[in-house]
Parts: C-alpha cells; structure tokens; sequence
C-alpha cells in the first residue's frame, strides 16, 4: 500500500535529492549572497535560506514516505546502485526500508525545525553564513548515514558530521565549549579509527562492502574469529557514538556547552547514528560475533541505565551544582541504555522496541533541550538552585504554558503509557525477558529487572525537575556549597509568595512565543501520536527486523 503512486524513478530522485540537497544549501549559504529568500539584511537572508533548504528536504521527505509501499516495509526501496571505485568494489549504493525510513524523516523534521527556531533566535557566535552551512552539512551526512548502503560510504557518511558538530559547540556555545568540543571530537574520532579496521576486515574477508548482500548472507561467509573480532572494533566506535558507559563522558560535556539546536540536533539525530549501525550491519552481518558479545553489551547498556539515572538524580537533588541541561545529557545515557538492551537481546521484540526508543527519544529529548535552551535564555542560566525558584519565581507562575510543556515532555520522558516513551522501554524490557537463543535466560532477566530499577529512578528525577523548576522549591542559600554564588536573577520578588505562584512583585517572563510554538508542537504531537498509536511505526519497522533478523530471508 502506498498512500501516493510514485514511481520508482521519481522515489530514487527523491532519495537522492534528500541526501544530497543539504550539502549543496551549504556551498550556496557560503556564497556571497545566497539564493535564498530576501530579508532585510544579509544575515537574514541566510537564515530564510536555511529555513527554505531545510523545508524543501522535509517536504521531499514527507513524499518519499507517501510514496513508500507500506506493504512491503522489508523490502529496500528507492535504491540507487552505481559503481563509484571500481577497483575496491565501492558503490554509490542509496535505499531505504522500514527500519531507516523513520529515523530518515526523524532528522528531516528536527533540522528543518532547529532552522526555523534558529531564524528567530540565532545563538551568539560568528558569521550567520557559516552557521546555516555547519548546520546544512550536519544533516547531509546524517541523512546519507541512514540512506547509504555500503559500508565504506556509511563510514565516510558517518565521519562527515563531527566537523560541523565540532564547530558549532566551539564557536556558538556556551561555557568550556573549546574543551567540551575537543573532548567530543577525540573521543568519536579515535572510536572510528577502531570502527573502520573493523568495517575493512569485514570487506576484505567478505568480498564485498555491500551491506544487503552481506545482510542476506547473514555472517556465512565470515568465520566466527572474524566476526567477532570485527563485532569488537566495530562496536566500540558505534558505542562512543551512542553513547554506551563508560565511552560517555563527552557527551554531558558537549551537551552543556553547546547551543540550542547543536543539542537538539546531537541528542535527536546524532546518537541514533551508533544505534543504527548496530542493527544495520552488526546484527545481520555478524549474527555470532554478535551474539558473542550481546551478554556483554546488555550488561553494559543496564550499568549505563542506573548510571544515568543516578547522575540525573544526583543533579536534581543539588541545586547549587545542578545543571538542568547537564541533567537531560545524562538521561540520554540511561535512555540509549534501553536501546542497547533491546538490540542485545537479539529478538524482533527487542530490536523493534529499540528502534521504538530510538525515535521516541528523538522527539521528546529533542523537545526538552529547546525548553531548556528557552528557559536558559529567559533566565540567564539552567542554574537548578534558580529554576526551582529559590526566590519564589518558578515556572508555572512565571510562565505557566512553558512550564506546563516542560512537564508535560518530562513525563514524556519518563515513560508514562500513552506517550511515545512507554513502548521502546516496554518492548526492550519484553525482549530482556525471552532472548534469543543461545542467550542466558537468566542473566537477561536479571538485565530485565535492572533496567526496570532503572525506570522508577527515571520517574523519580523527573518528577523532582517538575517539582522543582514548574513549582518551586525554597532553597536557602547556606544549603549551597561553600563559595557559590548566589543565584537569584535580577528581576526576582524581595518577597516570594506561594511556591509556583506570581506575586505582586513578581514579574512575568515571556511565555512561549509563536516561533516558539511552531518549533515544538510537531514534536508534542507525534509524542502524542506515536504513543497513543504505535502500530504506524512497529508496523515499519516489524517486518525489516524479521527480515533482518532472518538473514535477509522475506
């Protein structure tokens, strides 16, 4: 079933178009005056050309999915094949199915979005030109990770992201953004090297560097030492990516430091990167080296779940050393912790889970970063000790829509049934349960109920967040550590009211505003969509996995 007829030429133009547009928005952003929409001045007219570029790639990409023949989900489509390095068996290879069509449309919408939020609010760096082109070709090389069907264009697609996420948190972020950038830098440079040798060794014993052909003959062609040695080098550089603990450390660093829409875009679409290969070339190229491993990588993935999740309680709890956007960096730790979990198991029931997670932490922490970022911008700072309203101005009588979205995202989180966030940990869990066979029953289910611990701490430091940012919470300066500054803005009461109520001294802060608005209800509405209706994804991604896990088999 398609809900357009497309035919498959225009479907390849179009996949085509969506990887390769971006990077040609980014030539045209550098040039003297870009053709791109008019503005007022030159900034913004580069600004509206971002927005136009970013637009034109969604909208293609909204076509692509109409035109996706929804009855055959397993099956590549869209597929470009031309030879590009003869000599090396090296293919211009383009296609897409069920499972990275969605995370292909993930990005689409985010990048479009971080453009429009950026027209309006530009963070403060350098020339706005070079800005829209670090972000143009940020999306480039992430859309082409998910489309590319070789393993040497995947690896080169995969590197191509990190110099303009490197930029945009050394020259538009904020506190220690030189460090933080070179920490993320040297951290996923040095997992790729590893990643690469890994990706050779399979290409070389193989034959070939064809990703459907290697899923099809499903690890048969590889002895197990080659498998298993190519699990390891591979995997360590998708796991830095991910992040899996403890190859994490970067990414709360990158995260505080970078500027809004870098963090939108590095936790929404740049993580998923490292989770996407391990189901795309791990799981269907190398079944035993993947199963070799998978005890070790669920171990892993749960350490990093309660991890995570104590590093976010640890930070709402201390309000003079907690950083609100600091915490949602390290929730993303536990959170792809249940990715990795579902993948581990090595069943349809956790793979779809975790590719459920996968989008479902796209939406709702791409939504929470842009709240943080407009509270830090209205505030001056992600302080928690300010936010809780320490001085009797929290949220929801300061700015009760904001605060009310805020909340609404942190239960998001969480994973309350209902919302998007309930089924990939469900399903992941589920998959824990029964894994596949060859697998220890008994250790994944204790990894189960490890990662069930996990979600009642991720319910209680979100709850803790609500409570104290959205309502406030008096916290007397001799709580905070020795030599902290005080942390009361400028504007706040000398006489706090009701916690989380105005008072007559309390001045309102700006509500959400209208670009505001247009930047975050697609992602509040598909949380809401895909929670309330998971079929419209599972029933994506469901048959690609069987396939997948079947050896490329219908």
């Amino acid at each position: 079933m398609t809900v357009i007829d497309i035919s498959p030429s225009v479907m390849q133009f179009l996949l085509a178009f969506i990887v390769v547009v971006p990077l040609l928005g980014a030539v045209a952003a550098l040039l003297p005056a870009p053709p791109g929409l008019r503005g007022k001045n030159p900034d913004q007219a580069v600004l509206r050309h971002g927005v136009t570029v970013t637009g034109a790639v969604l909208i293609a990409a909204i076509v692509l999915t109409a035109g996706f023949d929804h009855d055959h989900p397993a099956t590549m489509q869209a597929t470009t094949d031309i030879s590009w390095i003869p000599a090396l068996d090296v293919r211009i290879h383009l296609g897409i199915d069920g499972i990275s069509l969605p995370l292909l449309l993930l990005t689409a919408l985010l990048t479009f979005l971080c453009a429009l939020y950026s027209y309006f609010k530009l963070p403060a760096g350098p020339s706005p030109k070079a800005f829209v082109a670090l972000v143009l070709v940020l999306e480039s090389g992430t859309l082409a990770t998910f489309a590319v069907l070789d393993l040497l264009l995947f690896f080169l697609a995969f590197e191509m992201v990190l110099i303009p996420m490197y930029f945009l948190i050394a020259r538009w972020g904020g506190d220690q953004r030189r460090a933080a950038a070179w920490k993320f830098i040297l951290y996923t440079l040095l997992g790729s090297v590893v990643m690469l040798l890994g990706l050779l060794l399979i290409g070389l014993k193989s034959g070939t560097f064809d990703m459907v052909a290697l899923a099809t003959d499903n690890g048969r062609g590889l002895t197990t030492s080659v498998q298993v040695t190519a699990v390891l080098a591979i995997g360590i550089g998708l796991a830095v990516k991910t992040p899996m603990w403890p190859l994490h450390s970067w990414l709360p660093d990158a995260h505080t430091a970078a500027p809004t829409v870098g963090s939108v875009l590095l936790a929404g679409v740049l993580l998923k990167m490292g989770t996407y290969g391990f189901v795309r070339i791990l799981l269907p190229i190398t079944p035993d080296g993947m199963r070799t491993f998978a005890p070790y990588l669920a171990a892993f993935a749960v350490v990093g779940i309660v991890y995570g999740s104590l590093a976010c309680l640890a930070l709402a709890r201390n309000g003079a050393k907690g950083d609100l956007k600091r915490l949602i960096a390290y929730s993303s730790v536990g959170h792809m912790g249940f990715v990795l979990l579902g993948i581990a198991t090595m069943t349809p029931t956790g793979v779809n889970g975790a590719l459920f997670a996968n989008i479902a932490h796209g939406l709702i922490t791409g939504l929470l970063f842009f709240l943080v970022g407009a509270i830090k911008d209205r505030y001056g700072t992600a302080d928690l000790d300010t936010l809780a309203g320490a001085t009797g101005a929290a949220l929801y009588g300061r700015a009760p829509r904001l605060g009310a979205l805020l909340a609404f995202a942190a239960v998001a989180s969480l994973g309350l049934p209902g919302l998007a966030g309930f089924w990939g940990e469900m399903l992941t869990l589920f998959g824990a349960y029964s894994p596949a066979e060859g697998l220890s029953r008994p250790a994944f289910r204790t990894f189960m109920a490890i990662g069930a611990f996990g979600t009642l701490l991720t319910a209680a430091y979100m709850l803790i967040v609500v409570r104290r940012v959205c309502m406030g919470e008096h916290t007397p300066h001799s709580q905070l550590s020795p030599g902290a500054p005080p942390t009361q803005p400028a504007d706040a009461p000398r006489t706090p009211g009701p916690a989380g109520a105005p008072t007559a001294t309390t001045p309102q802060l700006a509500d959400i505003q209208s670009y505001e608005a247009a930047a975050w209800t697609p992602l509040a509405a598909l949380t809401v969509l895909a929670g309330l209706w998971p079929a419209v994804l599972l029933g994506l991604t469901d048959p690609a996995v069987q396939k997948l896990l079947a050896g490329g088999k219908s």
